[in-house]
């Protein structure tokens, strides 16, 4: 059995070249290698999107939510592949089987279940198959396809 890892905001912020507004991943825990992850976005209503989105009814958009959790795999990968500090750039190539389920916002807590569908060290492309729930409750689900522009 693996030990498990987990990357706080520091690492996250080592591995991934996004900032605000734009990082939204706040930890990510249970990394197991490059196969499942979660990873933990705090939502708070300081976030700009909710000033258009909406008006009196904060809701986070769902591309959001999905960026969250492909921002979830990267970390996943980036430290399993000890990228910290490295530049590891990562772009989407697809988006499939994408459902949202509940609405999330300020004052959840949202949860990302991430696993490996494909990929392997050296690789570029990966697929990933994500869950994102607040308080056990399903809030969406999509995989997706990345490409890892990993250094040499």
């Amino acid at each position: 059995m693996s030990d498990l890892l987990s990357a706080d905001i520091q690492l996250i912020q080592r591995i991934l070249p996004h900032r605000y507004p734009f990082l939204l991943v706040d930890k990510v825990q249970d990394i197991d290698g490059t196969k499942t992850a979660v990873g933990i976005k705090n939502v708070t209503m300081n976030e700009p999107h909710f000033q258009g989105h909406f008006p009196g009814l904060p809701i986070m958009p769902g591309v959001t939510i999905v960026e969250a959790m492909a921002q979830t795999a990267a970390v996943m990968v980036g430290t399993a592949l000890d990228m910290a500090d490295k530049e590891m750039k990562v772009y989407f190539m697809a988006i499939d089987k994408c459902k949202f389920r509940r609405k999330v916002g300020p004052g959840d807590v949202l949860k990302m279940d991430l696993t490996t569908v494909r990929g392997k060290p050296g690789g570029k492309v990966w697929k990933f198959s994500g869950v994102a729930s607040v308080d056990g409750e399903m809030a969406a689900e999509a995989e997706f396809t990345a490409m890892m522009d990993l250094p040499a």
